[in-house]
């Protein structure tokens, strides 16, 4: 079962006990959502559903369809289904909440 509230700090020191660079932390039929720390290089591949960002912590430049913009902490990013993205040039505290729908 998941919670129905997540705190940064809690997924955070959750997301830091793994290997992984991502951690799914709640989901149900229509959505998933989980905290992502890319580790040197971003690595994600399109997805099959539409996706937001919501940045967590730090700096990135976001790159979309081969557009790219400078992200910080607080900014909302939307990546319809099969588009090509990923994060380049991030800071080593960047973290960002994903958030899989549709």
């Amino acid at each position: 079962m998941f919670p129905n509230k997540i705190s940064l700090s809690d997924a955070t020191q959750k997301l830091n006990q793994h290997s992984e660079e991502f951690l799914l932390l709640f989901q149900n039929k229509a959505l998933d959502l989980e905290l992502y720390k890319p580790h040197l290089v971003d690595k994600q591949q399109p997805h099959t559903r539409d996706e937001a960002y919501i940045i967590a912590t730090g700096t990135a430049i976001f790159e979309l369809e081969g557009q790219t913009t400078e992200v910080k902490a607080g900014d909302f990013l939307f990546v319809p289904a099969y588009a090509p993205h990923k994060f380049v040039q991030f800071s080593e505290d960047f973290s960002t909440w994903v958030i899989f729908f549709g």
